[in-house]
């Protein structure tokens, strides 16, 4: 298998939209090219995701917030599904990608952009070790977040009335799983 870190642009555009996992009618289009900063150098991919669930914000007191408080992150919950649509396994806070066969990964984030779609969450790349037993995602040392749609903080205002409220805001996104 051919390092990523060596496909050309080309190359690796055509590979990323086949990644891309279908559902149904509500699919995502072609995506854009993926930023060099997020593609792992000296790795091969190994399994494609599609996450469908909601990423969760806390209203929070922030002192240095124009309103004195900000929606923060808290947490991802969402499922995932292999490229054929069958659940393959679930990702949670830490952030967690537990497969079916209780292998589990957590994450750290090495480098983000933008996403090319307004209000979607960032495009993400993290490094991951394994956190759990043996099984098909014990060997994964990379993950991208890409394809998002949605799941970023609240539009509704946060403020000394909201303090403590939670919102669960739904996203999807497309994780591509590598490994050295």
């Amino acid at each position: 298998m051919i390092p990523v870190h060596r496909l050309s642009h080309a190359l690796w555009l055509s590979l990323l939209t086949a990644c891309t996992v279908p559902t149904g009618p509500a699919s995502l289009p072609a995506a854009p090219p993926v930023p060099a900063a997020l593609v792992p150098a000296g790795e091969h991919l190994v399994g494609r995701l599609a996450a469908r669930g909601v990423q969760i914000y806390e209203c929070r007191a922030v002192p240095t917030a124009a309103a004195g408080a900000e929606w923060v992150f808290v947490a991802p919950e969402a499922d995932l599904y292999d490229v054929q649509g069958r659940p393959a396994g679930r990702h949670y806070a830490g952030p967690h990608w537990e497969a079916i066969d209780g292998s589990r990964i957590v994450g750290s984030v090495k480098a983000r952009a933008d996403a090319p779609l307004a209000g979607a969450i960032p495009w993400l790349l993290l490094g991951t070790r394994s956190a759990g037993g043996e099984g098909r995602w014990a060997r994964v040392t990379s993950v991208q977040r890409l394809n998002t749609v949605g799941g970023t903080a609240p539009a509704k205002p946060c403020d000394a009335a909201a303090l403590g409220s939670t919102e669960r805001v739904p996203y999807r996104a497309d994780y591509l799983l590598f490994a050295a």
